[in-house]
Formats: C-alpha cells, sequence, structure tokens
C-alpha cells in the first residue's frame, strides 16, 4: 500500500484519540522533537515510549474525567453563585428558651409554605427590625428530618388549624390560636418558637417558600403528574377538578395544592394533596428528562433559589454540602406524615379548630426525636400519605 493510500484509510476512534495526544504528549516523550544521530542514548530514548504514549487508552479516560469534572465544576459554581441568591433572616430566639442542639448529623428543617403578599419581602421587614403582623401567612408548615446516614427523609405536616399555645419573636408565650397565626403575628422567629415548644425538638434550619414562586419551578421542569380519583368542585377558586392523570404546572399546579374547599377532609385533604405534589415534583426533579436538561436543571435552580428565605445561620456551603449529600434518595425512601388529629372543636371566640391527639402527637415528636419514625409511621399508617392514585 503507497503512503498516499494509507494516508486516506478512515481512522478509527483509537488513531483519533493517538492523534489527538500526539501534539500533548509528544513533549515528555524522551528524546521526542530531536534527530536521531544513531548513538546509545537516542536509540534508548526512541524503544521507550513516555508512560502517556504506552498507556493511551488509561490517558484518553483520565482526560475525559478531567473534562467530565470540569463540567460539574462550573455547574458547582453555577450553584453557588445562585445560593447567593437567597435572601437570609436573623433569628431573635435566645438559647435559654430552645430545645437542645440536634447530636450528631440529624438534621430538622423548619418549612414554611408562604404567601408574601403584595408588599416587601419577609426578609426586608425582618430586616427592617419592624414586623407588620398579618402581611405575611404560612398555611403550610412541614417539619424535614433527615437521618444522619441521609439515606431516607421524613416530612411531617402539621395543620394549619392546630389550636396550640403560640410564642413570640422572644420565644415568649402569649396566647392559644391557630398555629398559622405564629408566624402571622411574630414573625420567623416567633414561627420557630411556636413549633419548638409544640414538639419539644431543636429545629436546626428555617426554609421558608414563596408559593407564588412555587409556580416558577413546576414551569422550569415542564409541568408534574398527578392523579385526581374523582371529579370535584373548589368553590373558593371556582375551579373544577376532573378525575384522571393531569399534568400541571404554573398557577394551576398552585391551585392544586391550595385546595381545600370540596375536599371531604378539609385541611387534612389539603395536606395531602401538597404532599403528593412534592413527592411527585421531587420524583420529576430526579428524573432524566430534567437532570439530563441543562436548561430545565438550571432554571429549576434559579427558580427555586429566587423562591428561597433561609435562616441566617445557614450558609451557602452547608446548603450545597446538604444538596449533594441527598441527592440519591428518591421518593420511595421518603415517609410523608400528617400530625395525628384528635377531633375538630371550635374555639372561645367561634373558630373551627383541630385539636392534635395528644398521645400520639408526643408518640410522634419523640419518634422523630429517637429515630424511630419507621416503627411510628407502620404502626399509624392511616397518618401516612397514601399511593399516587388514591390521593383526592
Amino acid at each position: 500500500m503507497s503512503s498516499d493510500q494509507a494516508s486516506a484509510r478512515p481512522r478509527g476512534a483509537g488513531d483519533a484519540l493517538r492523534a489527538a495526544f500526539s501534539s500533548v504528549t509528544g513533549w515528555l516523550t524522551p528524546g521526542s522533537g530531536e534527530q536521531s544521530d544513531g548513538s546509545k542514548g537516542n536509540r534508548r530514548a526512541s524503544s521507550q515510549p513516555s508512560w502517556l504514549r504506552r498507556h493511551w487508552i488509561v490517558a484518553s479516560v483520565i482526560v475525559v474525567t478531567l473534562v467530565t469534572v470540569g463540567g460539574v465544576g462550573g455547574w458547582l459554581f453555577y450553584l453557588n453563585s445562585q445560593l447567593g441568591n437567597i435572601d437570609r433572616v436573623p433569628l431573635t430566639l435566645a438559647e435559654s428558651k430552645r430545645p437542645p442542639v440536634t447530636e450528631g448529623e440529624e438534621l430538622n428543617i423548619l418549612i414554611a409554605g408562604a404567601d408574601n403578599g403584595p408588599g416587601p419581602s419577609i426578609a426586608a421587614d425582618v430586616a427592617a427590625d419592624r414586623w407588620r403582623a398579618g402581611s405575611h401567612r404560612s398555611d403550610t408548615i412541614m417539619i424535614l428530618h433527615l437521618p444522619a446516614d441521609r439515606e431516607t427523609a421524613y416530612l411531617v405536616s402539621i395543620p394549619r388549624d392546630s389550636y396550640v399555645k403560640l410564642y413570640d419573636e422572644n420565644g415568649d408565650y402569649t396566647y392559644t390560636d391557630k398555629i398559622n397565626a405564629a408566624f402571622s403575628l411574630y414573625g420567623p422567629s416567633g414561627y420557630i418558637s411556636t413549633i419548638e415548644h409544640l414538639t419539644k425538638l431543636r429545629m436546626d434550619h428555617l426554609a421558608i417558600i414563596d408559593w407564588d414562586g412555587f409556580k416558577d419551578v413546576t414551569q422550569a421542569i415542564g409541568g408534574v403528574r398527578v392523579f385526581v380519583p374523582e371529579t370535584f368542585y373548589d368553590d373558593s377558586q371556582n375551579l373544577r377538578w376532573k378525575k384522571g392523570w393531569q399534568t400541571l404546572e404554573g398557577q394551576q399546579a398552585l391551585q392544586y395544592v391550595r385546595t381545600r374547599h370540596g375536599l371531604a377532609n378539609g385541611d387534612f385533604d389539603r395536606i395531602a394533596r401538597q404532599q403528593n405534589f412534592l413527592r411527585a415534583m421531587m420524583a420529576k426533579l430526579l428524573s432524566g428528562g430534567v437532570t439530563n436538561s441543562p436548561t430545565k436543571l438550571t432554571s429549576a435552580l434559579k427558580a427555586i433559589t429566587a423562591n428561597l428565605t433561609v435562616d441566617d445561620g445557614w450558609s451557602n456551603g452547608d446548603i450545597r454540602d446538604l444538596a449533594l449529600s441527598v441527592r440519591g434518595i428518591n421518593t420511595d425512601e421518603v415517609t410523608f406524615l400528617t400530625a395525628p388529629l384528635g377531633r375538630y372543636d371550635t374555639s372561645d371566640n367561634g373558630q373551627s379548630v383541630v385539636l392534635l391527639d395528644p398521645k400520639k402527637s408526643k408518640a410522634l415528636w419523640r419518634a422523630l426525636a429517637d429515630g424511630e419514625l419507621d416503627r411510628y409511621a407502620a404502626r399509624h399508617s392511616g397518618d401516612t400519605l397514601r399511593k399516587p392514585d388514591k390521593v383526592k
């Protein structure tokens, strides 16, 4: 075969990789780039190629890995930049008025689904050193418990109409009312103090999610698929829900998680819808359709961080590390629970309220503290989230 014919032969993947490496590795080869003068030293150099030439396949893998890591590093840089956009709020509670700090690597994160209203943001009102009572509401109250091994997660919802003792931003008792009044009247610190006194558990961090911004997340990931088991009408939103699987995003997704009227069990069915939607959204976020799409992934991240407020003791690095530590958890490893109903009642001022079951509630908070939530859930399956096609 002539040299012209040889040069015209199609090059395989190995040839291409060798060629790509030749310009980079040539200078690492002893004697490369030098004319052979027949000396012993040069003959030895030509007969013993460099490590990269002898192991070009391994070298190729190393370079590809470095490129991949570079891509991941770039995404982590973007992640860090977005975490810097998260609003922070200071907490004003004295340690003497709080439960002991959680031991080990376990975490309890108090989550508030908030309606910010048309005025300043939550962070802006806190920064102004004056909390405008009634300007912000949180009707969604959840405790996210993460065990030390980060292999499972537990999300416990507390009904907004739970009739409990309220505590202010200084951790002092004020009066008894619906639990959602704590955030509205006393802000983030009063909200944490009220939950800590109810559960006797330390809330390690606070995360406040603006429900209006929640619409942006669902749009970023292309909607979330849920099942409506029966057709019904929600007169508070003038909306009829039809039976069957539906993909919800934007305003319609927000209406789904806010639905309360037309549901047989009122706020408890509303909680089930919120948990069901979060479960479906988590599955969508972890799916290849999102994780393999840089556009969807970055849009979702931007939507989340833009509508999130956390306590000022939660650093960007800690949030990033936590996100990376739980990335392997799937929806089958998340247990959704609701604080147990004792009975419905009417307060002295005529409000319809929820009285939590004192015995079962104590058992729930103790199980959370002792890492026994699986056993609790097995004994009280009626307080756990039903299968996706069974949630009303």
